[in-house]
């Protein structure tokens, strides 16, 4: 699977230990930035690794700020982008269960190496149930659709 990475400074050497899970579990981590620990703007970010899932350039994204609050507003602008903050294994596995989440975000400041290791793996194996939820995604594709007058 192809996972676009990216972060903000206080998310940055997060990034890069979950670049290297990535790696190890056989999936093709793809580092969206930033190079370093300078001070950046999350949209920035978020919206290069969002447009890379809304244009299907990529399979899914990962998304890491201070609370992984800022980076999922920007993310979910985005058409067919169905980001979620996740803070516990029942998130991670229930973003992807019921709600299909294509962008996981996630806190540097408030998750531990190995909870976020942990929920990155779940998310990963974790599939969509489909059923009564495609249902409700669908519904969330037409009110998108409906209120997006012009993507960039």
């Amino acid at each position: 699977m192809k996972i676009a990475v990216a972060s903000d400074h206080r998310g940055y050497d997060v990034k890069g230990k979950i670049l290297d899970l990535l790696k190890s579990l056989g999936h093709e981590g793809q580092d969206f930035g930033p190079d370093g620990e300078e001070s950046v703007d999350y949209p920035d970010y978020a919206s290069k690794v969002a447009r890379a899932v809304s244009t299907k350039e990529v399979d899914r994204g990962i998304l890491i700020c201070g609370t992984g609050m800022g980076m999922c507003i920007v993310a979910n602008k985005f058409t067919d982008v169905r980001a979620a903050p996740c803070h516990d294994d029942l998130t991670a596995e229930m973003s992807r269960l019921h709600n299909d989440a294509n962008v996981l975000c996630l806190s540097a400041d408030l998750l531990g190496d190995r909870l976020v290791h942990r929920m990155v793996e779940i998310w990963l194996e974790t599939k969509f149930e489909g059923g009564r939820h495609a249902r409700r995604l669908e519904k969330i594709r037409e009110f998108e659709n409906e209120n997006h007058c012009c993507d960039s």
